[in-house]
């Protein structure tokens, strides 16, 4: 826990005004070796049934153009196609597997290439209305999230998790994963933004 969330709960403990809800960066790391491709279902299972042809091609086009990176594999989930790659990409590299996608047949590649990219909602109460019967829940949080202006255009990756900081103190934080491009452009625009919950 950082000096910061410290003193927040000190100043919610002294009895000082709650703090707004913050978005904060936690790493993106781990994300730099994958290139997510959001694919309806249909187009996933085609993608998929030639997974290892894909991979031959894309580390051919990739030597082609003298890069380093090398695909090691691809996986999926209901949602996306995931690539994953030796080394962190470049922008040369991922307009390589951009142009590779796009041209597939019967494959709808209009949100590539995107990164997964991890933040956290802090300064949020686990009981907002005061009931220990009646915590927040990701439902909740999804809900307050597609009304709130600064998550438009956000995608999330998957379900949010909630959590309580500690049993003593009425605090959480939410952690999200949302798509984003290399840049992290729309990371960039939710950190240490403020918004209001209720």
């Amino acid at each position: 826990m950082g000096a910061k969330e410290i003193n927040q709960i000190n100043n919610i403990v002294k009895g000082f005004p709650k703090p707004k809800p913050c978005i904060q960066m936690t790493t993106k790391g781990l994300s730099r070796k994958q290139v997510i491709i959001p694919i309806s279902n249909d187009n996933i299972e085609k993608f998929m049934k030639n997974s290892s042809i894909h991979v031959a091609n894309l580390n051919r086009n990739l030597r082609n153009a003298k890069s380093e990176v090398l695909v090691d594999f691809i996986h999926s989930d209901p949602l996306r196609v995931t690539v994953v790659t030796n080394k962190v990409l470049l922008p040369s590299d991922l307009l390589i597997i951009e142009k590779y996608v796009k041209n597939l047949e019967n494959i709808d590649s209009s949100h590539l290439p995107q990164f997964k990219y991890y933040l956290k909602i802090i300064g949020i109460l686990y009981y907002p209305h005061g009931n220990l019967q009646d915590h927040l829940s990701s439902s909740d949080v999804k809900t307050v999230i597609k009304q709130n202006q600064i998550f438009d255009n956000v995608t999330l990756t998957s379900k949010l998790r909630v959590i309580k900081l500690s049993s003593k103190l009425d605090m959480t934080i939410i952690w999200i994963n949302i798509w984003d491009a290399q840049s992290g452009v729309k990371a960039k625009g939710l950190i240490n933004r403020y918004f209001n919950v209720g």
